[in-house]
């Protein structure tokens, strides 16, 4: 409800924001060349399968419509270098964009920032109203917004309820039922005594949305989260939940109601054991900072700046690639749905699917 209740959740009010004026700000806040790579990305994807006549990217989470301004603007001047230098057929003019936003302002927002691409872009309420997709789902920072279930183990696993006591919404525990413990027997993962932290079933519900609408194609997820032995390490005992208001970081979800976002990071291997249950086939998984250097970014570099970039610009790239930036906090997963197993550069210097 504080996130998504219709008019006055987080997400869903007129005054929401993202960015410097927001609360919190993305990849492609930091820097334009974010979306060129996942254009560039896009472009590999394409290839790969063969360059279909029709190539559609649903991208899930728009929030103000910049990365799919960066994406729609480096795949458009990128057909444009390849006729000049006679390479033939491109992905532009193969590409329909669209966008699933559940945020009426959001939606408009979006439709003034893509306004030069209105021929390209089309917009959907949920994943229902799609049909089928031959391309791929993207989506950057979506699933650590997903509601989740709280538990705790005590002498028996507890979930975490809350309730109102006078005007106090206060914290209750009641045994945890079969679909809870069940995710956790799934993933063998045993709790201490003590241990507190979350489980997110939604994002089971989502990827099972995402298969049924996709026929064939890529599922590219960039999110921040571990892997379900680093997720549930004796380390993060307390879970991963954090609420985040004016650019600040809190642990307490009981206050800002409806002003702060709440996230928690994402646990990848659910959602590759969770795929290749539905026919998804994980073909890569690593740090977006990895991800982005093995993907070639000093070549998209160069074709923007040359050989001398400024030194400002510099410094805002490196933020997406470092690890005291967005570069180890953000991992990059592909799951593929087709013949064979298709290869991807972006995970050519380091893979850790087997960590999943």
């Amino acid at each position: 409800m504080a996130l998504y209740y219709p008019g006055h959740g987080y997400y869903t009010k007129d005054s929401s924001k993202i960015g410097k004026a927001g609360d919190f700000y993305t990849s492609p806040h930091l820097h334009a060349i974010f979306g060129s790579m996942i254009g560039k990305q896009l472009i590999e994807m394409w290839e790969l399968m063969e360059r279909p006549d029709s190539f559609r990217v649903v991208e899930m989470g728009a929030g103000m419509g910049y990365l799919a301004k960066d994406i729609l603007e480096y795949l458009q001047q990128k057909a444009v270098s390849d006729q000049h230098s006679a390479k033939g057929r491109n992905i532009f003019e193969h590409l329909k964009y669209s966008i699933v936003e559940l945020n009426p302002s959001f939606k408009a927002i979006q439709q003034t920032m893509l306004k030069d691409f209105q021929d390209k872009v089309s917009w959907a309420g949920n994943l229902k109203e799609l049909g089928p997709v031959k391309g791929c789902f993207l989506s950057n920072e979506l699933l650590d917004a997903f509601p989740v279930r709280m538990i705790e183990m005590d002498d028996k696993l507890n979930e975490i309820y809350v309730s109102v006591q006078g005007d106090e919404l206060v914290e209750i525990k009641m045994p945890c039922n079969e679909e809870v413990a069940g995710y956790l027997k799934e993933l063998a993962v045993e709790l201490p005594k003590g241990y507190r932290t979350e489980v997110n079933l939604k994002a089971k519900d989502w990827l099972k949305e995402v298969n049924d609408n996709l026929s064939e194609g890529f599922v590219l997820t960039i999110d921040y989260g571990y892997s379900a032995s680093d997720y549930y390490s004796e380390d993060r005992s307390s879970g991963a939940l954090l609420c985040y208001y004016q650019h600040q970081m809190n642990e307490d979800p009981y206050q800002n109601i409806g002003d702060q976002d709440l996230t928690v990071h994402v646990n990848f291997s659910s959602l590759k054991k969770w795929g290749e249950e539905l026919g998804l086939k994980t073909i890569g998984f690593c740090p977006q900072g990895t991800y982005l250097v093995s993907l070639g970014i000093d070549e998209v570099i160069t074709a923007l700046y040359g050989d001398s970039p400024d030194a400002f610009e510099v410094a805002k790239i490196k933020g997406l690639i470092l690890p005291q930036g967005m570069g180890v906090s953000h991992n990059v997963m592909v799951q593929y749905k087709g013949e064979g197993r298709p290869e991807l550069r972006g995970f050519s210097l380091r893979n850790h699917m087997g960590r999943l």
